[in-house]
């Protein structure tokens, strides 16, 4: 309790009470009663009195498929529904055709850097991500297997022929020493269609296997709100390593504008001849490392600026870039214990584990019923025509002879598979095997959940903490460097410490980058871990009218790229 009220009491000085609003009421909630509880206690023998009986946690948990059902079904409300179409102003972002494929160097050349904000790029991943699209017509194709599934217990009429149609003719001749010659032809046109109904009376296999098609269209949309939030959460994450590389950018430029200054005080006073040629040298090497560390910030700037172009399926000559600063998005409100409760509650990959176990329990029971008996009724019409004559000729006129004939029968086919050498009692105990897996999976899912909700909680509260003291170095190294330099300009010091002092200044200010970001990651992945969208906003900080002097008036002239072999010499 005295830690809570302390991190109140820093929360309300650094000006953040959602922050102090919190720490207090984690302070004043109640301890949380232990796993045994006082009603397993009482429930112990009369017999144990002197050694209290402790219930295992397992003991009073619910089992999953008495919470979510042995088949979950999918909730599409825990989850905001994907964007079907792009935002106002973003219509000509839309993705280019899935099979295009640039063949020009003006294809694919930059033309446009595009401001979005983070809303903006979610929409945009909504639409365009391919990815999801793919997902998307998973679904479909595991709904329109279940209904080819489901059609098993409709009846089959097929329509067939032999003969659509055919021609016989030919002649033969036959002849014996006691007989004449004979003479036999043939000439005959026939048609003949076959249309038959059948329909499985009993079939063991139909149920299970319409249930197991039923379960995996579940499944493919539990995939699909899994991928759902997969890509929201990977585009956030993209997002704040471009508002962190942009940061960088800027971090980099003030270092290097301060190196100019620090270069130019130092040829000013060698020039006066009260400074050293040690001075102006140790200057122009912190110019060099500044202008080194500009360099790696532009590039992770384009690289973050073209994974996000990537994910968003931008058009190939737009380029997104961040039009949203880098500010902390807020304060988690649930506790550990609420956090790992909704996850377990929200998360499609418990229902997955489930599904697949149901699905195993039915493949297991269709091998099963391929030992089963099966019973169908069976109705065959045949109908056909000839024209034609087939006998001996002897000059008679064999055209214009004609037939029809019609047959219609009714059966019942049975079919039984008495023996087949323990094959499908084999592949029933497998499935069952299998979802005996499906099972151990369950739990280690479980598990992994919990500790992934645990992991983003305890790193938020590191980077949270990580906040406070960046700052407060931030300021710190700041006041340094301004005293740094007042005393390199009485000459009571030497340029070296003021080099010194801007390298911890800058570092200083990646760090505080780095653990706003940081920060930030957390709380979307706490978000998409948990389900819940329960994140108080900050206090907008009051600013001055009027931007602060600063060195920000010198320009930071862009170098020309030497090539390799040459850069050093």
């Amino acid at each position: 309790m005295k830690r809570s009220l302390l991190g109140a009491a820093l929360f309300s000085v650094l000006g953040l009470p959602a922050l102090a609003d919190f720490a207090r009421a984690q302070s004043a909630m109640p301890a949380a009663p232990s796993s045994g509880g006082t009603q397993a206690v009482k429930g112990a023998s009369s017999n144990q009195k002197s050694q209290p009986a402790l219930v295992p946690t397992a003991a009073v948990m619910p089992l999953a498929p008495q919470v979510k059902g042995a088949r979950p079904r999918v909730n599409t409300k825990v989850l905001a529904p994907a964007a079907t179409s792009l935002a106002p102003g973003l219509e000509n972002l839309a993705s280019p055709p899935s099979l295009g494929l640039p063949v020009k160097p003006s294809q694919v050349r930059i033309q446009e850097l595009r401001p979005i904000s983070m809303r903006q790029a979610e929409n945009l991943a909504e639409v365009n991500n391919p990815s999801l699209k793919v997902v998307a017509s998973q679904v479909e194709q595991a709904q329109s297997n279940l209904r080819a599934q489901i059609a098993l217990w409709y009846p089959r009429l097929s329509l067939g022929s032999s003969a659509l149609p055919s021609y016989q003719g030919g002649e033969s001749s036959t002849a014996n020493r006691n007989t004449p010659l004979s003479r036999t032809t043939a000439s005959i046109w026939q048609m003949n269609a076959t249309l038959e109904a059948s329909w499985r009376l009993i079939d063991p296999s139909r149920t299970p296997t319409i249930a197991a098609a039923r379960d995996q269209f579940e499944k493919a949309k539990n995939q699909y709100l899994i991928a759902l939030r997969d890509l929201r959460l990977q585009v956030a994450q993209t997002y704040l390593d471009l508002q962190q590389a942009d940061d960088g950018v800027r971090i980099g430029q003030e270092s290097v504008r301060a190196s100019l200054v620090s270069l130019r005080d130092a040829k000013a006073r060698f020039q006066a001849g009260v400074a050293t040629k040690l001075e102006v040298l140790q200057a122009e090497t912190q110019l060099a490392r500044d202008q080194q560390v500009l360099t790696g910030f532009l590039s992770s700037q384009s690289i973050s600026r073209r994974v996000l172009a990537s994910q968003l399926d931008l058009p190939q000559t737009i380029t997104p870039t961040a039009s949203d600063p880098s500010l902390v998005l807020g304060v988690w409100r649930p506790s550990l214990q609420e956090s790992i409760v909704a996850a377990y509650a929200f998360r499609e990959e418990l229902n997955q584990a489930l599904l697949d176990i149901s699905i195993a329990n039915s493949d297991a029971n269709s091998q099963l019923a391929q030992s089963q008996p099966f019973l169908s009724i069976v109705n065959s019409l045949t109908a056909g025509r000839f024209n034609g004559y087939q006998g001996q000729a002897l000059g008679q006129d064999l055209s214009g002879r004609y037939g029809w004939n019609t047959d219609n029968t009714i059966r019942l086919d049975f079919s039984w598979q008495l023996f087949d050498g323990g094959a499908a009692n084999a592949r029933y105990r497998q499935n069952k095997q299998l979802a005996q897996e499906n099972v151990f999976r369950f739990a280690d899912r479980r598990d992994s959940i919990r500790r992934d909700v645990e992991e983003s909680f305890y790193e938020l509260e590191k980077n949270n903490r990580n906040i406070t003291t960046t700052a407060q170095e931030v300021l710190s190294a700041r006041e340094s460097l301004r005293l740094a330099r007042l005393r390199f300009q009485a000459g009571v010091t030497t340029q070296r410490e003021v080099v010194d002092t801007q390298r911890d200044l800058t570092q200083a200010e990646v760090r505080y980058s780095s653990a706003i970001s940081d920060y930030n990651k957390r709380l979307v992945e706490l978000q998409r871990r948990t389900g819940l969208d329960q994140i108080a906003s900050c206090d907008l900080p009051t600013l001055p009218v009027n931007k602060p002097a600063g060195s920000a008036a010198i320009p930071v002239e862009p170098s020309p790229l030497i090539p390799g072999c040459r850069a050093g010499r």
